[in-house]
């Protein structure tokens, strides 16, 4: 039966961000990696108006500067420069600028593709192996692994498991590791927009009574909708044709961009914020949606994952320890609590404070978005929250 040090389940952008942190300190101490994928990674990035996209926060550049990998992702990456934040109906914004930060950009929005292209041809080939297509049907834990069952009846061990392989992980079932959920009966319209005016750099959060929406820069002058409604009303959305849908978004978000001319491919995701029970145990480690769904909205879910994904590699680096120690993942688990409860905890906060139709809620918002355009300390906290940088007092 065939062993590596190391295997990924899930081998996404999650997945593949481990591994590229680990494969220099890897190779050193001649660990294998096995990342398990059951889609097979593209070879060749193809333009697509309908592409996925992901913001990176600034907090997120440095990560990837640190691998090695930005140079290549900046390609197609659109900085975000400024956020304009606003309440529908209601006179208070709030503008965060990059400049008064003094960085480059607040975050970047990245196609996935482009950004997973990127990622995988940065791993070392001989470090970083690939199973794929491939599943792991079935998790035993031993002494001192895992033993790993694949679609194709093949069996592995390892010395730590990584489970990376989304929210709805059935693996994570499989083990008896139990979630917190938290629905928000509400669903998430995702969509491409193209604007009549050129966005420059600017994002757009904007709260209304139905729901949240934000409106990202993309290259190419495209727009980036994660449009937040109830379920029965973003299901209407997503079937009406084109041009009653752009109407009633230009309603909604109104002409800061001028006409909405096109919309792509709508997808609809039910939203819910949901923690895993445990992150770890002996010989085991939970990463990425498996740990923790947030609610895109705040578009801080991929930049925490992707901050554990560092953390892990750190601990695991750095520990004298055979790999998969109890007390080396316990460690980590702990260094990364406190950024995990921020994030988690902003992001719901800000999903509840501007979801809320309650007239006194809506008041406190109000003055609350007029501070936090007044209040430069309240501001400053904002903008750290959204670079990613919310709990590294250094940068």
């Amino acid at each position: 039966m065939s062993r590596v040090n190391l295997a990924i389940i899930g081998g996404g952008l999650v997945g593949a961000s481990l591994a590229l942190a680990l494969q220099a300190g890897a190779k050193a101490r001649g660990w294998k990696i096995l990342l398990i994928e059951p889609f097979a990674p593209g070879h060749t990035w193809q333009p697509s108006y309908d592409a996925r996209s992901t913001a990176l926060s600034f907090g997120a550049r440095q990560i990837y500067q640190r691998l090695g990998v930005w140079q290549e992702i900046s390609r197609r990456a659109e900085p975000i420069k400024q956020i304009h934040v606003s309440d529908r109906g209601r006179f208070s914004t709030a503008r965060l600028s990059a400049m008064e930060e003094g960085v480059p950009a607040l975050g970047y929005v990245v196609e996935n593709a482009w950004l997973g292209q990127c990622l995988w041809q940065g791993l070392d080939t001989d470090v970083v192996s690939w199973r794929c297509p491939a599943e792991v049907t079935r998790m035993e834990p031993l002494t001192d692994g895992y033993r790993l069952t694949l679609n194709d009846e093949t069996t592995l061990e390892c010395d730590l498991a990584v489970l990376a392989d989304g929210g709805r992980s059935g693996l994570r079932e499989q083990l008896g590791i139990g979630v917190k959920k938290r629905p928000y009966n509400q669903s998430a319209l995702i969509a491409n927009i193209t604007p009549s005016e050129a966005h420059n750099g600017m994002a757009f959060e904007r709260f209304t009574d139905d729901g949240p929406m934000a409106l990202l820069p993309l290259q190419d002058n495209r727009c980036a909708l994660v449009w937040t409604r109830q379920g029965m009303d973003a299901q209407r959305l997503a079937a009406l044709d084109e041009r009653s849908f752009l109407s009633e978004l230009q309603g909604v978000f109104g002409y800061r961009l001028g006409t909405l001319k096109q919309v792509g491919a709508r997808h609809l995701y039910p939203l819910s914020l949901v923690e895993a029970e445990e992150q770890v145990r002996p010989h085991l480690a939970i990463l990425g949606n498996a740990a923790h769904s947030l609610h895109p909205i705040a578009g801080q879910g991929f930049n925490l994952s992707l901050r554990d994904a560092q953390a892990l590699a750190d601990a695991l680096l750095a520990s004298e320890q055979v790999l998969g120690d109890f007390a080396t993942l316990q460690a980590y688990r702990e260094r990364q609590r406190l950024d995990q409860n921020l994030t988690v905890g902003f992001s719901d906060q800000v999903t509840r404070l501007f979801g809320s139709t309650q007239p006194l809620v809506s008041m406190g918002r109000n003055l609350g978005l007029l501070g936090l355009d007044l209040l430069p300390p309240a501001k400053r906290w904002f903008a750290r929250q959204a670079m990613g940088l919310g709990t590294r007092p250094d940068v």
